[in-house]
């Protein structure tokens, strides 16, 4: 027999039948929010960015307290932008938070999801690095200089990507469902991350393009703001928790990784 997905609309922002929905379920995995990278970010940007995840979030958490039979965990987005913009440090999910809007808006996130720990749910905050795919997100948009015959790294080409495939991803998910000893941040980054240089690099190498048009610093600053700032650093994480909780990643190398992508039938 094969599974069964039932589609159900639901408003975030009120209470509905929508939440009997989740009166049979095991566990609430919550992805929901506006992407980060779309737009410049205004202060109008900022707001939804924000009230897109923590209204989702506080939704999903009141409607299990209503419930006579709660999920008994709550896996919810966070991301390494919790850690803020850091040096070549090694962060684990012992590290402290970072400043600026986007680790404040992770940590916003993560507090919300945290309030169904008072509901006996296990919660689980996944903070996700750059998702790779070849359709949609990040990824898309970085292939197509190559393809062009235009890539090259963001400069200055030594901050840190903490990335992960897809299929990783999916996998962490089924783990921290699985897994009744797992609670709390986990890292969902591959083990070994890279710097923006060795990224591009490698896409480059997949694609069989150059990568030799760099994306000077202010050129981002200038025309994203903000955004463009975030663009420029990045965090040097590592999935501790996952991997000493026996979680065995597909693709733990950047290149073996980008190959699966774009080199499958």
């Amino acid at each position: 027999m094969g599974n069964i997905c039932e589609c159900v609309g639901w408003d975030a922002e009120h209470a509905g039948d929508w939440e009997q929905a989740l009166s049979d379920c095991d566990a609430i995995v919550n992805l929901a929010g506006a992407s980060i990278a779309d737009a410049r970010w205004t202060s109008a940007r900022k707001r939804v960015l924000l009230s897109s995840r923590l209204l989702a979030t506080k939704a999903l958490v009141s409607a299990s307290a209503r419930l006579a039979r709660k999920p008994s965990v709550l896996i919810n987005a966070s991301g390494v932008g919790f850690y803020g913009a850091s040096d070549d440090r090694l962060l684990d999910e012992h590290s402290e938070g970072g400043k600026g809007f986007l680790s404040e808006l992770c940590a916003a996130w993560e507090a919300e999801a945290n309030v169904s720990h008072a509901l006996g749910v296990r919660v689980v905050c996944l903070r996700i690095g750059l998702v790779l795919e070849r359709k949609g997100g990040a990824l898309s948009r970085m292939a197509l200089p190559f393809q062009l015959f235009i890539g090259g790294p963001v400069m200055p080409g030594t901050q840190w990507v903490s990335w992960i495939h897809r299929a990783d991803l999916v996998g962490l998910i089924e783990w921290a469902m699985s897994n009744e000893k797992v609670s709390g941040p986990v890292n969902a980054v591959a083990p070994n991350p890279t710097t923006i240089s060795e990224f591009c690099g490698a896409l480059g190498e997949v694609l069989k393009r150059p990568s030799w048009l760099p994306v000077p610093e202010f050129i981002l600053k200038l025309g994203l703001g903000e955004l463009g700032s975030v663009m420029t650093t990045g965090q040097r994480v590592v999935p501790v928790r996952a991997q000493s909780g026996g979680y065995r990643f597909h693709y733990p190398f950047l290149k073996e990784a980008l190959r699966a992508i774009f080199e499958r039938v």
